[in-house]
């Protein structure tokens, strides 16, 4: 199964492609394809001005293990890199920071809430890898499961995804929001992404395993609900292609968010940008709680906006050694 990370196709695709001529006579197995079916959707479009690269060696995970060729402005799987100093500082950040310059650089469907959180008191920073399951249906998943069999995929369809991961990824998981039968990880698994990632997961769906996945260290965890059914029905669409979560919509490589408040996803080019706005914002914090408490100005002139007068002084203490909290 090729990863839609930037050319290779979709599991749907391959599907289609590979259906597409075949008949009841030669050396092809029949596959019914319905009727009118021909192209199916393909992944995330490639980089702009970059060439479509070669496909990967599937049968590793589709990436190259050693990630020497990485850098800091692309993986291996064809994702753009947020840089890792920006990943560390995004741990800062709150959520209404980087809302607030996502809805000024017209992001308006990047925040989901009200989930199930099963650590609040965590935050969860990581690079997105993303995936998408469809409701099954016979040929369709023959032929993926035919394809995974072909580039020696072990295990079921949702632990081809997790076989991909690296540290300080963040697997988004789009299950269409099935809880029942529809529960993406359990205690084995997690402990499987947890170890790779160092991070947590976003699952449109469900997980089982609760209580086992609740003790996991430093592993959080945003889901649409808990059951102790296994995953079934399900096929999957692709992995690193543009995904549909809640009211957001997420894309491979974004840096995920997630606090008390939501997950928010923060595009690749807007993330150094958000941190730079939210250690701004923790400055002045940090002047005015100071200047509050050496009386220096009022309530009513700190907790609004600025005079010339107070931006100066806020310059002169910033120069000093002023500086946010890290």
């Amino acid at each position: 199964m090729r990863q839609a990370s930037c050319w290779p196709t979709t599991p749907c695709a391959r599907y289609a492609a590979a259906t597409r001529g075949r008949t009841s006579t030669g050396g092809r197995r029949r596959c019914d394809a319905p009727a009118g079916v021909r192209r199916l959707p393909v992944g995330f479009a490639q980089r702009r001005g970059k060439s479509p690269p070669e496909p990967a060696d599937l049968t590793h995970g589709g990436r190259d293990r050693d990630r020497d060729d990485d850098d800091d402005h692309g993986h291996q799987d064809g994702r753009p890199r947020v840089p890792d100093d920006i990943v560390e500082r995004m741990k800062l950040v709150t959520t209404e920071e980087a809302w607030g310059v996502l809805r000024q650089n017209g992001y308006n469907f990047q925040f989901v809430g009200g989930w199930m959180n099963l650590h609040p008191e965590r935050v969860l920073v990581g690079r997105a890898v993303t995936c998408a399951y469809l409701p099954a249906r016979p040929d369709l998943q023959g032929a993926v499961a035919e394809l995974g069999e072909r580039e020696g995929r072990i295990g079921g369809q949702n632990s081809w995804v997790i076989d991909t991961l690296v540290e300080n990824d963040c697997i988004v998981v789009d299950l269409f929001g099935k809880v029942k039968n529809g529960t993406f990880a359990g205690d084995n698994l997690g402990t499987s992404i947890l170890t790779k990632t160092k991070t947590g997961m976003v699952i449109d769906g469900g997980i089982r395993d609760t209580q086992r996945i609740m003790e996991m260290e430093n592993f959080s965890v945003f889901v649409r609900g808990l059951d102790p059914t296994a995953i079934a029905d399900v096929t999957l669409q692709g992995i690193n292609l543009p995904i549909r979560i809640g009211e957001a919509t997420c894309l491979p490589g974004d840096i995920v968010l997630g606090t008390l408040t939501g997950i928010i996803f923060i595009p690749p080019h807007l993330a150094q940008q958000v941190v730079e706005r939210s250690e701004d914002i923790r400055q002045r914090d940090q002047f005015g709680h100071q200047r509050l408490r050496e009386g220096t100005y009022t309530p009513g002139q700190i907790d609004r906006k600025w005079t010339e007068d107070i931006e100066a002084d806020f310059a002169e203490w910033k120069a000093a050694g002023g500086q946010a909290k890290h």
